[in-house]
């Protein structure tokens, strides 16, 4: 499962919004994929489509859509935002992420 705090819910609906997408229909599609300063980067996107390997999460009105080699990486995650003059975006609280990087945007396990 992965979790959307009240904050990211904010954010995500007004970027949904902004780029054409009903955020009532449309989902964040979280996953992961090789790169980064640790090994591991997370992606995130918009989609009006949901695949067959995909696993489908809904948390705080907010629909997640997960691939199901992506899901064994980010089972327990919260997804939040942090605004503000030292606010970095979009944040991956990942209880499986032994490691990050500085930018919190890689991880390894």
């Amino acid at each position: 499962m992965i979790k959307v705090s009240a904050s990211a819910k904010n954010k995500v609906n007004v970027l949904m919004k902004e780029e054409g997408f009903d955020p009532s229909l449309a989902y964040v599609r979280v996953g992961v994929k090789s790169g980064g300063c640790s090994g591991l980067s997370y992606e995130l996107n918009f989609d009006n489509e949901t695949n067959k390997q995909d696993k489908l999460y809904e948390d705080n009105n907010v629909r997640i859509i997960v691939d199901k080699k992506s899901l064994l990486y980010l089972i327990g995650t919260t997804l939040e935002y942090s605004g503000g003059l030292n606010g970095k975006g979009f944040v991956f609280n990942n209880p499986n992420a032994q490691r990050t990087c500085g930018c919190g945007e890689s991880f390894s396990l």
